[in-house]
């Protein structure tokens, strides 16, 4: 075989780029330490290298929520505390207006303090973030999330919906607490009332209070199946109760119906389905022994208290016409359709309006319509009042108060007119009193309740987050170990293999030059 020098040469010269090329590499390489720097390097290897690197990636924005969800919590968690220690005052205030030593202005002392406590809630309950955010009103950030009512009351303008973040691959964590969830979910205990039905004319020998709920799965499934009830005094010892349907249902009463009227203006615990009363007997000079006569006749209603609305205009009606009140008209046609979430009242005209389920949007149909009647707009069994004549395209939104639920601020309002209303002494005034405080202090506590059951959620949330965090920093930690075997070099391979390249390359220049010393023409 004829080798010819330019064979020889082209061979000789692409031998020693190749190896040239790989010692220039084996040198890179032991500069980095990186193995892989592009697919070609080995493509398993890099594609196993980007999958690791959307986990690192994830793994760091996981760690980014983590932080954000503890500073949230954290703040939230520091809120509901310090409103915890300021309904303990206002409990201790409330406890203490019970005293039988306590005067008229004692009581207003401490309704003074509980309107202070009052107003140091409010600014609580609408804390801001460091973004100006409100964080107790859900998604609606920049709506403030309790505002004072016309009448006293008030009202939570946010939303029940939580923020997420995801902290992991198949978690994610509320970053917020809303403050429906917090305040307007503690159970009301005084959603019962009582009403005097004879005498005409109360002569102030028996009252009854409004009760307290006592048993809520009893209330709910007993007592709201039976009412309106009443309760008839036969004697100086003994009462019958009815339900609707005129069923005696006495014996479900404790003591069968039985009270002393020994025991005078001491209050007697009547319970009966989930409910607590109180009655008092209060008999005056000449009365006879026993008071029959002057006890029997007596009679009231018992019930559950019916739902209240609170109406307000919206702020561009072309009228100036407001509702200055509103009640169940029908029963029926209110419970089949009135929004229970809160409604919108919208007039198409003068005359015609509309009632829509709160909030109104485009898709929107309304649930009922009608036409005034005078003064008085009927919507779905419930008659609105108005003052002033509405106009075409005025707006009013409809909060309805079904009473189950009462929100702690609502509680502190209807205490301290409690405490500001003078007994001078009186004992009849002086059982509404301690009824009411009564009230009060079993709605603080149930409003406490609510707000520990909000602090221990947060606390179960910061407990799996720390959990959550742990892991994935053990998966952050699994990940660049593995990402380091699959991308780096081993030291001792790579200074090896390169002595060698480098070895190569020598023995190739050295054979070159010798081989080309043989030319024929060296020989001549």
């Amino acid at each position: 075989m004829r080798i010819s020098t330019a064979q020889f040469y082209e061979s000789s010269a692409a031998n020693y780029q190749k190896n040239f090329a790989n010692a220039i590499k084996s040198s890179e390489e032991a500069s980095s330490l990186v193995r892989v720097n592009t697919a070609a390097d080995d493509p398993v290897g890099a594609s196993r290298l980007l999958q690791l690197g959307q986990q690192a990636s994830l793994l760091s924005q996981y760690s980014a929520n983590t932080t954000s969800i503890k500073a949230s919590l954290g703040q939230a968690e520091s809120v509901l505390t310090s409103i915890t220690n300021v309904l303990a005052r206002a409990q201790e205030l409330a406890s203490g207006a019970g005293n039988a030593g306590f005067t008229d202005d004692d009581r207003k002392a401490n309704a003074a303090e509980l309107a202070q406590i009052e107003e140091q809630l409010l600014s609580l309950m609408n804390t801001q973030d460091e973004n100006g955010k409100y964080i107790f009103a859900g998604s609606q950030g920049d709506t403030v999330p309790f505002t004072r009512n016309s009448d006293g009351t008030y009202s939570y303008n946010g939303d029940q919906t939580t923020l997420n973040l995801p902290v992991g691959d198949t978690m994610s964590m509320a970053t917020n607490t809303t403050g429906w969830a917090a305040f307007q979910q503690a159970i009301n205990t005084s959603r019962s009332q009582v009403s005097m039905t004879a005498p005409t004319v109360d002569d102030g020998r028996v009252t009854l209070s409004n009760g307290q709920v006592s048993s809520n799965p009893k209330y709910n499934s007993e007592f709201r199946s039976g009412e309106p009830y009443t309760i008839s005094f036969l004697s100086s010892t003994q009462f019958k109760i009815t339900d609707s349907a005129g069923n005696d249902v006495t014996s479900e009463a404790s003591q069968n119906g039985t009270f002393s009227s020994s025991k005078g203006a001491e209050a007697q615990t009547v319970s009966f389905r989930g409910v607590d009363l109180r009655l008092s007997i209060n008999l005056k000079p000449g009365d006879a022994t026993p008071p029959n006569t002057e006890i029997a006749g007596h009679s009231f209603t018992l019930a559950a208290k019916p739902d209240s609305f609170n109406v307000s205009r919206s702020p561009g009606n072309p009228s100036t016409a407001v509702v200055t009140g509103a009640s169940v008209s029908n029963t029926n046609a209110y419970n089949a359709s009135f929004p229970s979430g809160g409604a919108i009242i919208k007039f198409t005209s003068a005359t015609n309006y509309e009632l829509y389920a709160s909030p109104l949007t485009a898709d929107s149909k309304p649930v009922s319509t009608g036409t005034m009647a005078g003064s008085t707009a009927t919507a779905s069994g419930v008659n609105f009042t108005f003052s002033g004549a509405p106009a075409a395209g005025d707006q009013y939104v409809v909060a309805v108060n079904n009473h189950q639920t009462q929100n702690v601020l609502d509680t502190i309002s209807q205490l301290r007119t409690v405490l500001n209303t003078p007994t001078n002494g009186d004992p009849i005034a002086i059982q509404k009193l301690n009824a009411g405080l009564q009230a009060g202090m079993a709605n603080l506590a149930s409003g406490a309740n609510q707000v520990a059951s909000a602090v221990s959620d947060i606390g179960g949330r910061g407990s799996a987050l720390e959990i959550q965090n742990e892991t994935n920093m053990s998966l952050s930690s699994a990940n660049t170990q593995t990402q380091s075997a699959i991308r780096d070099s081993d030291p001792a391979e790579v200074m090896t293999r390169l002595t060698l390249q480098q070895t190569m390359l020598q023995a190739s220049q050295l054979a070159f030059s010798k081989i080309a010393q043989l030319g024929l023409f060296n020989k001549v």
